[in-house]
């Protein structure tokens, strides 16, 4: 991947990077994403690095499966940083968070020990944190790691009564669907927090090369059909006839890996229609569907 990056920052990526992953351990090595996301633009990633390279946070916002958990697990190979991962929901709270006390035995003795949660952990070693549908969490959550996003980068933890001092490396990564179902606003404190970088859908002849990187069908003739069919779908959900999950991208090559073994209609069924709650947005896809493939 070629990216366009300023020379001060692109020396200083490598250098650190090198350095990292020559005193990372096994386990945290393998924390560190793969490089399976497909930009409809480099500019996008060459954003989000450069961002993050100067200690912003990065809020990536698009539409469900448009790839912003692929582009998060991009940004952490890039930099060679573990990243330590919060699936955010309404049941999130302080000790899904920072950790939690549990009983444990050491020599024969009863004694309480807490385990560090991700937060706790990403930043004591300097790592990056991803949050993963930071706006599914209740509001009053999300406020505990302010201090950890501005410059201070310092959370109390009430379980230990201890001030966890990120280290040097720390950045917060979270993704955000705006409008999806089960969804909040986030605060604008808290929004202020993240430099935001927008992840369309990508579409047209990116779309096509991701297929043809990452999809088991090989079948040119009908990997243009699946990247019309996606234009086709975003198309009607932009409209919305149809929600976001029908436009899925992630959803989509499911579908083309499908294709391989059945009949492309009834993998697009599987793989995109059925997901869907409605049956007059399941008919929809069918319909769709039923033009491109006989």
């Amino acid at each position: 991947m070629n990216l366009q990056l300023p020379n001060e920052i692109k020396e200083k990526l490598q250098q650190d990077a090198a350095k990292r992953l020559e005193n990372l351990s096994n386990e945290y090595k393998e924390l560190i994403g793969k490089p399976g996301y497909t930009a409809p633009d480099t500019a996008l990633i060459e954003d989000a690095v450069i961002a993050l390279a100067l200690g912003k946070n990065v809020l990536l916002k698009g539409p469900t499966g448009s790839g912003k958990t692929k582009l998060a697990e991009l940004l952490s190979n890039v930099f060679g940083q573990p990243l330590h991962q919060v699936n955010a929901s309404v049941d999130l709270d302080a000790e899904a968070l920072l950790g939690h006390k549990t009983l444990s035995y050491s020599e024969g003795k009863q004694e309480i020990e807490f385990i560090p949660g991700p937060v706790t952990r990403a930043a004591a070693n300097g790592h990056f944190l991803y949050i993963d549908e930071i706006n599914i969490a209740k509001p009053e959550t999300l406020p505990i790691l302010n201090g950890m996003l501005d410059y201070r980068r310092t959370i109390a933890n009430p379980f230990t009564g201890e001030v966890v001092k990120a280290q040097p490396g720390f950045n917060v990564i979270a993704a955000i669907n705006e409008g999806y179902i089960g969804t909040v606003p986030l605060n604008e404190a808290l929004k202020n927090r993240f430099v935001v970088i927008e992840v369309p859908y990508i579409q047209g002849d990116t779309l096509k090369e991701m297929l043809e990187n990452q999809s088991q069908q090989k079948d040119e003739e009908v990997l243009s059909k699946f990247v019309q069919l996606s234009s086709d779908l975003i198309g009607q959900a932009k409209a919305g006839h149809l929600s976001e999950d029908a436009a899925s991208i992630r959803a989509l090559l499911d579908a083309a890996d499908l294709s391989v073994y059945l009949p492309a209609k009834r993998a697009i069924q599987r793989a995109i229609a059925d997901k869907l709650e409605d049956a007059r947005e399941r008919a929809l896809v069918a319909n769709v569907a039923a033009t491109l493939f006989a």
